[in-house]
């Protein structure tokens, strides 16, 4: 039985940053989370930069991210702002949809909490891999690289009037001083389940309990989620009503094979009906078009085709402690690394 929630601990900290006069342009130091470049792409962030992010995040060992990051705080690269603070960010970005959006959120520090403890909210499940080894560098840097993503309900604080303090693409930040009270708040999980947990891992060791998050409000325009459609070698027999080619929005989960579409039946979200299926060999995209076209190519016996999972619904299922399967949800954009680190002392 769930029991009582505890209070958000929320508070500013003492950023460290990249130096630009040492380091270089922001643009080439920074990259997505680490769980989502490919091999290929780590290597071209290695290239870009000896100070690229991805040094740090994806390296060869753990120990070399360690004595990496003393390096550059030795050589200037890294400064450490002499106060704490907040950050309001502002991400420009467009969607997987085509349409131009803003979403905001506040940069800051969070005590991790066991989620029996009802302060954060998970709401996919994980696996033991990630973590071990997100727990190895946490141990080797003892700094927060990277920041997760977390929901609250709420409206986004007013951007501030005056030039961001940092700026890379469509990410910019302003450094405030006072930020709202989160104490009774319910914190969900968008983004970052596995550093969560890592954190959780870490403190249970005697480490520092706190990492690196961004409080996103729900209540605006930029909040979206997309879709991560399953392309699958083989579908187990899964089957449903033939229908044409259906438009933009989707009437319900549907397969996708042999130039044929078809529309499942079944109860819960789009990702439930998909799992009863069991479909093997599944790899993921949030391009439609590109799920199709492999099936087309005949790399892929099938597709499964769904809607995005409601904001309504991810709060719900936490609510009631529940979990949804891993890619049930694509939060866009991703957070970008290597704006803000979080050392541990």
């Amino acid at each position: 039985m769930l029991g009582s929630p505890k209070m958000a601990v929320v508070k500013p900290f003492r950023a460290e940053r990249y130096d630009e006069g040492s380091a270089g342009p922001l643009e080439q130091l920074v990259a997505p989370p680490y769980d989502v470049i490919s091999p290929e792409e780590r290597l071209a962030f290695l290239a870009r930069s000896p100070y690229n992010v991805v040094h740090l995040t994806l390296p060869d060992t753990e120990e070399e991210a360690g004595e990496a990051i003393e390096e550059w705080r030795q050589r200037g690269v890294l400064a450490r702002d002499a106060e704490p603070g907040y950050w309001f960010l502002s991400q420009d970005y467009v969607g997987p949809d085509g349409v131009a959006r803003t979403r905001f959120g506040l940069v800051a520090s969070l005590r991790a909490e066991p989620y029996e403890n009802r302060v954060v909210l998970p709401h996919e499940r994980t696996h033991s891999g990630p973590k071990e080894g997100r727990l190895r560098l946490l141990r080797a840097t003892q700094t927060q690289l990277e920041p997760i993503f977390l929901l609250y309900e709420g409206d986004p604080l007013g951007q501030p009037a005056r030039e961001p303090d940092l700026q890379s693409g469509g990410d910019k930040l302003w450094r405030i001083s006072e930020a709202p009270s989160f104490e009774s708040t319910e914190l969900l999980i968008a983004d970052g389940h596995h550093r969560y947990e890592t954190a959780l891992a870490y403190a249970e060791e005697g480490g520092s309990p706190y990492l690196t998050v961004v409080l996103v409000p729900t209540r605006q325009e930029g909040l979206t989620i997309f879709p991560t459609h399953r392309v699958a070698e083989h579908v187990n027999g899964a089957g449903g009503a033939p229908i044409h080619e259906p438009g933009e929005e989707l009437p319900g989960p549907i397969l996708y094979r042999g130039g044929r579409y078809e529309l499942l039946a079944g109860d819960g979200l789009d990702v439930d009906i998909v799992g009863q299926f069991a479909p093997q060999g599944v790899t993921y995209t949030s391009q439609r078009k590109d799920a199709v076209a492999t099936v087309d190519r005949g790399e892929a016996e099938a597709a499964f085709l769904l809607r995005p999972t409601r904001i309504e619904d991810v709060w719900e299922i936490a609510r009631r402690g529940d979990t949804m399967p891993q890619k049930s949800t694509y939060f866009f954009p991703k957070l970008t690394s290597g704006l803000l680190f979080h050392p541990l002392d």
